[in-house]
């Protein structure tokens, strides 16, 4: 087969995330980037476009020329996919320009900024002929999908409880005032209303529904800003209620000094529990109440695996696989719902309605920050 024709929004020179997705795209050989408007910087958008072998005839000096002169090329010539990987604030105008001018968009979460517009993105979206994939990286790991496996195949009985954190260090310090990354990401102009729990919280809070395949419907949550100065929130925590009748504790923080990426989730019902941690994400532990634990390991041809954690390890057991691979799960699921010719989501691929979710969670955290009776609805329906 041919390989999808990609193009990249953002992702310049010096941008972790771009690298990132552009790795885990290359991984299985399904995409070839073929344009790109890669930074508002001249010269770092040519130095980017001439490091990555993107003819200086497809590389534009902005993200709206590029898909107006490439919706003007041939069907067999253009680019297919659009991969945007800018700040939070270009997500959904990018995203909406894409999709109306015909392109599918994989694009790097959140969705977007508030409800509403990402609201006005779904009703698009729907309407379109366009695939729409959101980057909610550990959703692609294979132990994820076994943990997921092992709450609805019963083995846990009824979930009762989910505690999941996600602690970071690296904005213990006022870290904007010199890392171009801390700059934006603490900007509410930039960013959104949040920080810490728009950015990594939303994570959290993605794997919660997606794990338990529930949806959390209420919380009782509070942010807070440890840094002097800084404009967002760099922490926070809820309480968590779900539609099937769990309850749980989320965290998100990133002034945990020490911490790296130390995303977790613990789900315990009446039979059992499990455990995944994002930095050693080979392993589930399953501890069944009635005999010693059990440790699944990712990998080829394991014993006990369901068959989607199995078709999403690449390699034999022993050869460890982590976050470049977990997005390429994602980018591989993208390409093969692109040479289906589906529309609006991608199977294994969180979509448009990850996306709402998102939001809801971070209007509800909000809401609950500022309310004297702090229990606040999370009430958008929205499948993962």
């Amino acid at each position: 087969m041919q390989p999808i024709r990609m193009g990249m929004i953002g992702g310049g020179e010096g941008a972790f995330i771009g690298a990132v997705h552009r790795h885990a795209a290359g991984l299985d050989g399904n995409y070839q980037l073929v344009c790109g408007a890669f930074s508002r910087n001249e010269e770092n958008n040519t130095r980017t476009a001439a490091a990555l072998n993107v003819s200086t005839s497809r590389t534009y000096d902005s993200w709206q020329s590029m898909l107006e002169e490439e919706a003007k090329l041939p069907e067999q010539q253009r680019m297919q996919v659009v991969v945007i990987v800018t700040p939070n604030h270009l997500h959904v105008p990018i995203s909406l320009a894409a999709i109306k001018a015909g392109f599918h968009v994989f694009c790097e979460k959140p969705a977007g900024v508030s409800f509403a517009e990402v609201k006005e993105l779904q009703d698009v979206i729907h309407a379109s002929e366009s695939l729409y994939g959101l980057a909610h990286t550990y959703l692609g790991y294979p132990m994820v999908w076994q943990a997921r496996h092992l709450v609805e195949s019963g083995k846990l009985g009824k979930i009762r409880k989910v505690y999941v954190e996600y602690p970071q260090g690296w904005l213990s310090g006022e870290e904007e005032t010199h890392n171009k990354q801390a700059q934006w990401r603490t900007d509410p102009a930039i960013s959104g209303a949040t920080g810490a729990m728009g950015d990594i919280g939303t994570h959290a809070f993605g794997l919660v529904e997606f794990v338990l395949n529930d949806s959390v419907t209420s919380l009782c949550g509070e942010l807070d800003t440890h840094v002097e100065g800084r404009r967002l929130d760099d922490d926070g925590a809820a309480l968590i209620k779900t539609k099937k009748g769990a309850s749980g504790v989320l965290i998100a923080s990133q002034v945990c000094a020490g911490e790296e990426n130390a995303l977790k989730i613990r789900v315990y019902g009446d039979k059992g529990g499990l455990e995944w941690r994002q930095m050693e994400p080979n392993s589930v532990i399953y501890r069944p109440v009635d005999a010693p634990y059990q440790v699944f390991r990712a990998g080829q041809g394991q014993v006990g695996l369901c068959d989607a954690a199995s078709a999403r390890c690449r390699v034999p057991a022993g050869h460890p696989e982590g976050y470049l691979e977990a997005m390429a799960n994602l980018y591989t699921d993208f390409a093969k719902a692109v040479r289906a010719n589906q529309k609006g989501k991608a199977d294994g691929v969180p979509g448009i309605n990850s996306g709402i979710r998102g939001m809801v969670f971070i209007d509800a955290m909000l809401a609950s920050t500022d309310s004297d009776t702090k229990w606040e609805s999370v009430s958008q329906e929205g499948t993962q």
